[in-house]
């Protein structure tokens, strides 16, 4: 294997020497590498960048693998810096080893060690401060840590304690003049000026080029000012190279060595292009400090003469140990001066002027990173500190560290000091550096026996200190504290011999090593005899005279001998400590960041709000102007004012007119007539004004009926309409009374339109109650009423109105006029509660005769005693009006005609009461089923009156049934009754229903009033078997959504690769991630839940046993809340990262983020703001927040009613939403991308769904025929598009281009699955709706001259489509919902008129609205249904709530399973829901419901 690596190696050699191109015509030999690798053709990475260090000794760790030794195991680091290295200053080398040579050793260091930068993750050996310290904590706290972060070290050690943690050296291990030359190939690029072979050097051409960012120097902030940045910052050789002026000028001197070189070979050779003069240059450059550093600097630093070069040896490993990283540090921290003398040639010292005054020398503990360099401006000012070094004696070789650097040293993280020698014992803890003893055993020393052996030089308490920090153990002694006690040096100078003889030894490229093609015998000579002495000469404006031939070393007789030995008494004092707060001045604006992210939504809320309005103004315009016609014929003298109804109702526009015929009526703002108050039987009209708040408000009390209320904009407004209205009221001969009193007072008197009601619901109880004699204690609530309140409502009077709404009929109706007439026995023009009584009676208790008696009172109208064929006729057409039914009078009259022909009496034109009897019963079948539905019955009376009374229908005797109705599964039967909501009447033609059930039999009673927890263990079973689907499909996307939250917060929490992002952030990163799956999941799945054809084709399927298709929007609202929830959440836990890393070091941050930040030493962290707005996922994030916030906003119910269009428009950006949400992922800020997990599969889907509907949506569809209905209702009937198949029941889009939108809207089809043409009933409730019907009006249509076309999506199926799966079937509509239960009936009657084979054998139709005028489009198709309908497949109810009641479900069928479809409002649908519940709390028949909201 050795002979195939060597050839790869030199086949990789060749290959990159010949890729250095025709520029190095002249280089003949092997261009050493910058980054170290292939020195050794035989270990490739020895030496190299990134190696790691070199273990002499097993580590010393607490757990043999990387946790550092600790306290109590080992002492305090503060504490043992202070026993070890403390002591005076001033006490000179003992070798006269000048300053030069000390800095000189740490740029030497710098070549061939880098071992400062922090580890990832960020780990932490903080050294804790004892109380009381004078220099950290003088206060006395106790409270103070210096932070110290461990060093970077090979990821894949650290793992067993067979492969201990093992730490990398960043530079390249060799004496390579990486120091000078960077230690990558684009480093020395970026140092280069690639003009004449020279380094790149700033305006002043005796110094480089300060650094733009291209090579990532160390830029620690200056620990005495504070400051930070790239000023004062040159781009060197190595990123350490600016810690200190004096590293500095020794960095500088290299630098201009290796230009004075580069000209001189330029002028020498003056054909060689900038390669070769840099390369030629270079490799002699490198070859000078490699001579200088071993035969020149270490025999001076160690007293010992370095062994004569053998040659190379390849087997000789390099790496640096970490007991030498350690050792050769220290050795030199021993040696630092507190200050640094400079000198010109003259041997003039000169002073350096600092705020606090004029001092000898350049105070060491304030030049860290110095940015302002008093004094150091200039190249001559480098030159007179070289000189100044070169004078200087330095420290003596002993354990004493000077202040500067022990208690000054420049600071980590957010402290600007902390203690050098403390942080370098807690390095050789990190390091897992061996014990004093172990580490003079491997290296041959004798090993420490005696404490009193290791320092006898020193005083004894400095041993006793050290001795008891230790417990008097000496084998637990620390290399570091050991060897700086040492009288001799002895052990560091060891280490440190060994270790360059190491390296000069396996060094391939060494300058004396004459196999490498390098040098000539001769040019080694030359090399060796050149001194850092000749390089300074070269360097600097000073003669050879003006230095010592031995530049580092100081013997008497030399030049210029330093003023005295410096000490810390005659420099600047130290700048104190300073504590730096990485979030001072961020908190008012990361204060006002949240709150206005949290004030999104609130944003949203008003820009929603202003559309609202808009698009209100524009509708009520739209309203306007549909209604202009109708206004225009509006009296002139119409008031407009605003009616108050109520305190808790919203007041209404009305127009007030003074009619000719005494009755004042109110009107909306179409012309129709809201309400008529009759003042014929009101002598005195009683008016009441507001004397407060602007005297707006009027009072105009009417004693039988609610009053009314009007609030005018202004006073002079009020006062015409007073002044019109006594002018009225004066013509017509009545008083007018006006009063004063406060607005409020006035409302509080007003009797409101609720409260007639309540007085009515009271009159109706009371009235049943002595009708039917219902004891008191079975009259339910009439009982709990007060005495005043049954007094009032039993004095009240119905007006004509009400009386026609007690009856389910319209107040202008013939039977009304007759039936009130003959009621109205005063004839005061209202009834009375004993004249409805007596009427009441009559008919629900009277004999055939006495009713027939009433009828013909009714209709003798010119009270004769006979009847004559009109009178007769006026009759008949009244029951065929109660019946809703069309006939024309010449209909009517052959009907009469007919009649009176089949009882005998064609002949007569008048009857006489016995021949109207006898004809009546005679067609007693015809007319039996002429019902009135008489309204407000309470419910405890229902099981005493059949309240849909026959006029003429003899009574059953008791207990009795009759053949028709007779049924042998049955043992009662009841009339059908009805609760709460009343049933207006039966259609014509309809059959009378084979039986009807009573609604609960004695064991069913019994069953029913089982106790409360038996009630609701009955209903939950019931709710899980109708919802059971839902639950299971609901529970287990939870389950779903919540495993992937887990897993995510797992994983960040106890299982992610170590970056330390989970130590630093716990709490925020925990919850950002799990939430982030979370929403990835949701947001991905939602997609499905609008793949509405997709949806249509599965629920034809066996899925559709498993998976509720029908509640696709509910549980599309149910996840999208669910991610709004967990999108909170995330951005919650957001905050909280952005917080703690606005406060988090660079030097961590740099570990979490590696892809974003790169550790140069400031340690200042982001600003918030950066986060927020000036990184992709911050900004992506803050859009997403927007676009969420709109569209959640739009996509209420009340602005998605207020404005469709709106809706429509925001929720159309979820396209942005997914472009953001994978932008803001795509960065991996934190993780790689994982959005597209959960994505791909559903966008798939979706989109191929999408396409589907376009592919449908831009085929026009030509509308056949539009009808303009009552109630606003549109009939829209259009061509049915080829191969267009649905079920009856299910939806369709439409769009209209002609409104100028392409928004498209739900409708429910009316048309049956067997119609040959498609249609659509539409009520105009919103702008797109009454634009539509506008467009499609008779006026518009004669403009245009053809039918608007439409665009169609669909068909798309919902719960409705499943009514035929269920025996029997209710279908509750409420107003305009009933259109999809039009198909159905259409659909079913088709199917069973055809044989068609059905499972569904009933269906109860029932239509819950609350006017009249919203069911009259509907009577041609319920009669086109009744008319087929052979099998009375349909029971049809309609129901008018008027009185506010609510509709509650009380039909109880003999069968196991029912089919509730609901269509209409919310609140009609939670209604029927609820009355399904309560039927599902009996253990009876089961009701499954299912329902649609609109």
């Amino acid at each position: 294997m050795q002979p195939a690596a060597t050839m790869l190696s030199l086949v990789v050699v060749l290959v990159g020497t010949w890729t250095l191109g025709r520029a190095q015509e002249s280089i003949s030999w092997e261009v050493q590498r910058y980054d170290g690798w292939y020195n050794n053709l035989l270990h490739h990475s020895h030496g190299s960048v990134g190696a790691r260090l070199l273990r002499l000794l097993p580590a010393n760790y607490a757990d043999g693998v990387y946790q550092a030794l600790q306290e109590p195991h080992v002492p305090n680091a503060r504490q043992l810096s202070n026993a070890v290295a403390q002591g005076p200053s001033g006490l000179p080398s003992r070798r006269n080893t000048t300053v030069l040579a000390v800095f000189f050793g740490f740029h030497v260091l710098l070549d061939i060690l880098e071992t400062e930068k922090p580890g990832c993750p960020a780990e932490f050996l903080n050294i804790y401060i004892p109380s009381g310290d004078p220099v950290f904590d003088p206060a006395g706290t106790g409270h103070v840590v210096l932070p110290f972060q461990r060093v970077r070290w090979a990821a894949e050690t650290g793992q067993s304690p067979n492969n201990p943690r093992e730490q990398t050296n960043e530079v390249t291990g060799w004496l390579d003049g990486s120091s000078i030359y960077g230690s990558l190939h684009s480093w020395s690029d970026a140092l280069r000026s690639f003009s004449g072979g020279q380094l790149a050097s700033g305006s002043n051409r005796g110094l480089p080029r300060q650094t733009d960012g291209k090579v990532p120097m160390w830029k620690a902030l200056d620990p005495s000012t504070g400051q930070g940045g790239p000023q004062g910052i040159y781009d060197l050789g190595s990123a350490w190279g600016n810690e200190n002026p004096f590293l500095q000028a020794e960095s500088i001197a290299w630098f201009r060595y290796h230009n004075q070189l580069a000209k001189a070979l330029a002028q020498q050779h003056p054909a060689w292009s900038d390669e070769d003069l840099f390369q030629h240059t270079r490799k002699r450059v490198i070859a000078t400090f490699q001579s200088i550093v071993l035969y020149e600097w270490l025999p001076t630093l160690l007293g010992t003469p370095v062994p004569e070069y053998q040659g190379y040896q390849q087997h000789l490993d390099p790496s640096l140990s970490p007991e030498f990283v350690a050792a050769a540090g220290q050795f030199l921290a021993t040696m630092v001066p507190p200050g640094v003398y400079k000198r010109d040639t003259k041997c003039r010292f000169q002073n350096v002027s600092v705020s606090s005054g004029s001092f000898p020398a350049v105070r060491l503990c304030n030049s860290y990173w110095s940015r302002e360099r008093p004094g150091l401006q200039q190249a001559e000012d480098v030159d007179n500190l070289l000189l100044g070094m070169s004078s200087q004696i330095a420290e003596r070789e002993d354990n004493v560290v000077v202040e500067d650097l022990r208690d000054y040293w420049y600071g980590p993280l957010k402290y600007s000091r902390t203690d050098y020698v403390a942080s370098w014992v807690q390095r050789g803890r990190d390091l897992g550096l061996p014990t004093y003893n172990q580490v003079r055993e491997r290296f041959g020393l004798k090993p420490l026996q005696n404490w009193s052996n290791l320092a006898s030089h020193l005083e004894p308490q400095v041993l006793q200190n050290v001795a008891a920090l230790y417990a008097n153990n000496t084998a637990a002694l620390e290399l570091l504290p050991g060897g700086m006690l040492e009288a001799d040096g002895s052990l560091f100078s060891t280490i440190i011999l060994d270790q360059f003889v190491r390296l000069r030894d396996s060094d391939r490229f060494w300058f004396e090593n004459t196999k490498n093609g390098l040098f000539t015998e001769e040019e080694v000579r030359e090399i060796r005899n050149t001194t850092f002495h000749s390089v300074l000469t070269a360097v600097t404006y000073a003669k050879s005279t003006d230095l010592q031939p031995h530049v580092f070393v100081w013997r008497e007789g030399d030049p210029c001998p330093q003023p005295q030995q410096l000490t810390a008494q005659h420099l600047a004092n130290c700048t104190p400590m300073m504590v730096l707060d990485y979030f001072a001045g961020s908190g008012a604006g990361f204060g006002i960041i949240i709150v206005v992210l949290c004030c999104l939504p609130l944003g949203t809320l008003f820009v929603a709000w202003v559309v609202a309005a808009f698009r209100k103004r524009d509708f009520k315009k739209l309203q306007r102007k549909q209604g202009t016609s109708v206004r225009r014929e509006m009296s002139s003298e119409a008031i407009h004012a605003l009616e108050w109804h109520g305190p808790k109702t919203d007041s209404s526009p009305v127009y007030i007119q003074l009619q000719a015929d005494k009755v004042l009526k109110v009107l909306d703002s179409r012309g129709s007539v809201l309400r008529s108050i009759n003042l014929k039987a009101h002598q005195r009209v009683e008016v009441i004004l507001s004397n407060n708040k602007g005297n707006k408000a009027l009072l105009l009390k009417s004693p039988k009926d609610y009053d009314l209320v009007l609030l005018f904009s202004e006073e002079a407004e009020r006062s015409i309409f007073i002044g019109k209205l006594g002018d009225y009221l004066k013509e017509s001969r009545f008083d007018l009374h006006l009063s004063e009193m406060k607005e409020q007072s006035l409302m509080k008197r007003a009797v409101t339109q609720e409260q007639r009601k309540q007085i009515l619901e009271t009159f109706f109880r009371h009235l049943f109650a002595q009708v039917l004699e219902i004891d008191r204690s079975d009259a339910g609530e009439l009982s709990l009423e007060s005495s005043q309140k049954a007094k009032e409502a039993l004095t009240c009077e119905l007006t004509r109105a009400e009386f026609a709404e007690a009856l389910g009929l319209k107040d202008h109706s013939m039977f009304v006029d007759s039936m009130f007439s003959l009621a109205d026995k005063d004839g005061n023009g209202y009834i009375s509660f004993r004249e409805f009584l007596d009427i009441l009676v009559v008919f629900m208790k009277g004999s055939p005769e006495e009713k027939s008696k009433v009828m013909f009172r009714m209709y003798d109208i010119d009270e004769n005693g006979f009847l004559s064929k009109e009178e007769f006729l006026r009759m008949l057409r009244s029951f065929i009006e109660i019946s809703n039914n069309c006939l024309s009078r010449e209909q009517a009259e052959q009907v009469t005609e007919s009649m009176f022909r089949a009882s005998g009496f064609q002949d007569r034109d008048e009857l006489t009461w016995e021949n109207f009897h006898y004809m009546l019963r005679d067609h007693d079948s015809e007319l039996r089923l002429t019902q009135l539905c008489v309204k407000g019955v309470p419910e405890v009376f229902k099981q005493n009156l059949q309240n849909c009374v026959s006029f003429i229908k003899k009574k059953e005797p008791k207990g009795t049934i009759s053949e028709e109705n007779k049924d042998s599964n049955l043992d009662t039967v009841s009339h059908y009754t009805e609760r709460k909501g009343q049933e207006l009447r039966k259609r014509p033609g309809r059959k009378a229903n084979q039986y009807q059930l009573h609604p609960y039999t004695e064991a069913q009673r019994k069953k029913y009033e089982r106790n409360r927890v038996q009630q609701k263990i009955q209903e939950f079973k019931r709710f899980v078997e109708n919802y059971r689907r839902h639950i299971v499909c609901v529970v287990l996307f939870s389950a779903i959504t919540v495993g992937v939250f887990a897993e995510r917060a797992y994983y960040y929490a106890f299982a992610s690769p170590s970056t330390g992002i989970a130590q630093t952030t716990f709490v925020g990163i925990i919850i950002s991630r799990g939430a982030a799956a979370s929403i990835s999941f949701m947001y991905s799945y939602i997609l499905l839940t609008m793949c509405r054809n997709l949806i249509t084709v599965l629920r034809e399927t066996f899925l559709n046993h498993y998976i509720p298709f029908d509640a696709a929007v509910d549980f599309h609202r149910w996840i999208a809340m669910a991610a709004l929830i967990f999108s909170v959440l995330h951005t919650a836990g957001h905050v909280v990262n952005v917080y703690i890393f606005s406060v988090t070091p660079l030097s961590v941050l740099s570990c979490l983020f590696s892809s974003v930040f790169t550790n140069d030493g400031s340690q200042l962290p982001q600003k918030y703001y950066w986060w927020f707005f000036q990184t992709i996922p911050g900004m992506t994030g803050v859009l997403l927040l927007v676009v969420l916030a709109v569209m959640y906003v739009f996509a209420t119910h009340h602005f998605r009613r207020v404005s469709f269009q709106g809706f429509w428009i925001t929720h159309h950006l979820y396209v942005l939403l997914y472009i953001l949400v994978i932008i803001h992922g795509s960065y991996a800020l934190i993780q790689q991308p994982r959005f597209y997990i959960y994505f791909i599969i559903p966008a798939l889907i979706y989109s191929a769904d999408k396409l589907y509907s376009l592919s449908r949506k831009k085929v026009e569809i030509s509308v056949v025929k539009a009808e303009l209905l009552p109630s606003g209702v549109t009939h829209l009937q259009f061509q049915r598009p080829q191969d267009f198949d649905y079920k009856s029941g299910q939806w369709v889009r439409i769009a209209c281009v002609a409104l100028g939108t392409t928004e498209y809207h739900p409708f429910t089809l009316t048309s049956a699955p067997h119609d040959d043409t498609l249609s659509l009933h539409i009520r105009a409730v919103g702008p797109w709706t009454t634009r539509l019907r506008e467009l499609y009006s008779p006026e518009n249509l004669g403009l245009l001259g053809t039918l608007p076309k439409l665009y169609l999506d669909g068909p798309f199926g919902e719960g409705h489509q499943e009514w035929n799966k269920f025996e029997v079937s209710v279908l509750v509509g409420g107003g305009i919902g009933v259109t999809p239960f039009a198909s159905i009936l259409k659909d079913l009657v088709f199917k069973s008129s055809i044989n068609s084979k059905l499972l569904c054998k009933k269906i109860y139709f029932i239509w819950v609205t609350r006017t009249q005028r919203q069911f009259e489009w509907l009577t041609d198709i319920i009669r086109e249904v009744e008319e087929l309908d052979k099998n009375s497949l349909v029971s049809v109810h309609i129901y008018i709530t008027q009185l506010a009641e609510k509709f509650d479900l009380r039909t109880t069928m003999l069968v196991q399973k029912i089919g509730v479809f609901s269509c209409g409002p919310p609140g009609m649908t939670k209604s029927v829901e609820q009355a399904c519940r309560q039927m599902n709390k009996k253990d009876q028949t089961y009701f499954a419901h299912h329902y649609e909201n609109f």
